[in-house]
């Protein structure tokens, strides 16, 4: 992500410099919490399976409430003097993270691969609290009622894939498609691909004796931090 300009003016108590150190940090979270909603509108729309409805209707109060965090985040960039980012092209091009890469598929799956989207931003959100405390603590106050609401909104997600022993179902996955897939290993996960890489299997040799049907294993990006 490039630097902010520094800002010709900030509010009162901070310098320019400090401001500008702020909107740094506002801005990669305002990121975040954008690409955060909008995993969540697609996970609502491509969820299928028996917990369908559960998942469909709990996921939509969630994107209300990041939406309402991505609104906070940017108005303080304002408010600091800054400009707030918020344009599908700019965010592409400054995040540090992959899109989401699970598309339709079983609900209790698609659970297992937003926990790992909750921890990515819940641990950068961590982060960036650590270093706003050192520079500003409205912001801080700012990122740690964020964290409140997206721990919370994990722990619905978790409800789902816990045990009663305590186990999480996903716990070692450190990529979406391996963590859906161990969320619900009995569904079908699809990671979405281009139409044009996407190739049918060749026949069968006539002659040849029946082979065993061996599955290629899914392989996605590990996710950063986002």
């Amino acid at each position: 992500m490039s630097p902010a300009r520094t800002p010709r003016y900030t509010v009162p108590g901070l310098g320019v410099d400090e401001g500008r150190q702020v909107i740094d940090l506002l801005t990669l979270r305002l990121h975040a919490l954008n690409d955060l909603a909008l995993t969540l509108k697609h996970i609502h729309w491509n969820v299928v399976g028996p917990h369908f409805i559960a998942v469909h209707e709990m996921l939509d109060p969630q994107t209300a409430a990041v939406r309402d965090m991505a609104d906070a985040a940017a108005e303080r960039i304002s408010a600091l003097g800054g400009e707030p980012q918020g344009t599908p092209g700019v965010l592409v091009k400054e995040r540090t993270w992959d899109d989401y890469s699970v598309g339709r598929a079983d609900a209790i799956a698609h659970l297992g691969a937003l926990d790992l989207v909750y921890t990515g931003i819940i641990e950068a959100h961590r982060e960036a609290v650590e270093k706003a405390g050192e520079l500003d603590p409205v912001t801080e106050d700012l990122l740690i009622e964020h964290l409140r609401g997206l721990e919370q909104f994990q722990w619905f997600v978790r409800a789902h894939l816990e045990s009663s022993s305590g186990t999480l179902s996903n716990a070692g996955a450190d990529t979406e498609v391996a963590a859906a897939a161990a969320a619900s290993p009995k569904r079908a996960t699809a990671k979405r691909t281009p139409a044009k890489k996407t190739a049918l299997p060749a026949p069968a040799k006539k002659t040849a004796a029946p082979a065993a049907k061996k599955t290629a294993k899914k392989t996605a990006s590990k996710r950063t931090t986002r």
